[in-house]
């Protein structure tokens, strides 16, 4: 069986990503479809809208077969590490032939010229990188501009652009794992990862989807721009008071962590770098809790030209789930996946789960209940559902150990 991966977060599954899905399929050749997809928690240091079982429904109900969960250790890193435990997925199922990826460019082609030169990051590079962030710029400007003179006639803008650079990182990654996967890559269409502004009849990009749904709480005004299975799955947790969530649904359980800790404590937390420890505790003076949306003020409070929105958000939900440095050192996350969560299966996905007990080079997880010893990252992601409850309107018993209670999701036919 031809099968084809897609690395996805699905904030929520729109109708671009339709469009990736289709395209996916038609150039790869592929019977199947399996995607690694984000938990509770993303790639850009925020709580997904919806939880992690909604938004695997979606995937199935559009087409995908298999949907596996990417370890929140990955989900919410850097593109570098976040690339690296989504291909790693890929290849520990033994299953999977390609990898497509939507890129803003188009072209696999200098995205294969700069991973054969960039995959061992020599320390020429290491310096031009270094000197680039001394300089004040913040990570993803400074790699580019680090490529750029590494790699003369390369274009820095093209490395700013997030999907070309997610791409990089998929080829460096498939590079150091000496994977048999093959990359493809779509031109993304209409609209631009961060896009707000809506100019076509049915592609938005999540972005603007979510501002939307959050700020202007309609839920119906996405209809045009949404597969049906996302309708009617995304009205089923509004109903349930499961959705929308969002970073100031946790403003309580972060103030109390960052209340709790003092600075080295909170310096010894994965993200939290470079004295951010320090910045953090002089800016809590200045929270205004009667104002509302604490942790948006934090974030205003704490941003500068160096530290993103992005780089910020991550490092508040490595406080908030309590994840230190040594818990996601270098050392362990090199180690790839040391599972393969399954959240939801097609009936060729079935197929696909019968194949991967003969191919999958780590244990298949259908039952958490069953593993009789949780390796720490599936210990964070099991964590990482409970403390997601919390922003639910009224989380149950069940809600906050759903882990250990929630099958994975079937679709028949």
């Amino acid at each position: 069986m031809k099968t084809v991966g897609l690395i996805v977060e699905y904030n929520p599954l729109h109708n671009g990503h339709l469009y990736h899905f289709q395209q996916s399929k038609k150039v790869s050749g592929a019977d199947a479809v399996v995607a690694v997809m984000s938990g509770h928690f993303l790639q850009r240091g925020e709580p997904a809208m919806t939880g992690k079982w909604a938004r695997a429904e979606m995937a199935l109900r559009m087409g995908v077969d298999l949907v596996l969960e990417l370890p929140v250790a990955f989900s919410a890193q850097p593109a570098e590490w976040f690339a690296f435990g989504a291909v790693s997925a890929l290849e520990a199922t033994g299953a999977v032939d390609s990898l497509c990826f939507g890129s803003e460019s188009g072209d696999i082609g200098w995205l294969h010229a700069a991973t054969e030169a960039l995959h061992s990051e020599t320390p020429e590079f290491r310096e031009l990188l270094q000197r680039e962030l001394k300089a004040g710029l913040p990570y993803p400007a400074a790699y580019g501009q680090a490529v750029a003179r590494f790699m003369p006639g390369t274009e820095a803008s093209e490395l700013a652009r997030p999907n070309n650079t997610l791409g990089l990182h998929y080829l460096i990654a498939l590079k150091r794992l000496r994977s048999r996967i093959e990359p493809l890559t779509i031109t993304r269409q209409k609209a631009g990862y961060n896009q707000l502004d809506i100019t076509d009849r049915r592609i938005a990009s999540a972005t603007a989807l979510r501002h939307m749904l959050f700020e202007r709480q309609a839920l119906e005004d996405i209809v045009p721009y949404v597969p049906e299975g996302t309708m009617e799955v995304l009205r089923r947790e509004w109903a349930a008071g499961r959705a929308p969530i969002g970073w100031e649904r946790y403003d309580r359980p972060l103030l109390l962590q960052l209340l709790n800790r003092s600075a080295a404590q909170l310096a010894s937390l994965h993200e939290v770098s470079e004295g951010l420890e320090h910045r953090i505790k002089q800016a809590l003076p200045s929270l205004s809790p009667d104002s509302g949306r604490l942790v948006e003020q934090l974030l205003g409070l704490l941003k500068t030209k160096r530290y993103t929105r992005t780089k910020l958000q991550r490092m508040l939900l490595r406080i908030l789930l309590n994840h230190t440095k040594e818990d996601l050192s270098p050392a362990a996350l090199r180690e790839g996946v040391p599972y393969l969560r399954v959240l939801g299966f097609s009936a060729r996905g079935k197929q696909l789960l019968r194949i991967m007990k003969r191919t999958a080079k780590v244990p298949v997880v259908t039952k958490v209940a069953a593993v009789s010893e949780p390796s720490p990252f599936l210990q964070m992601d099991i964590q990482a559902t409970s403390i997601y409850a919390l922003g639910y309107h009224a989380a149950s018993e069940r809600d906050l150990f759903r882990d250990y209670y929630e099958p994975p999701v079937q679709i028949s036919p």
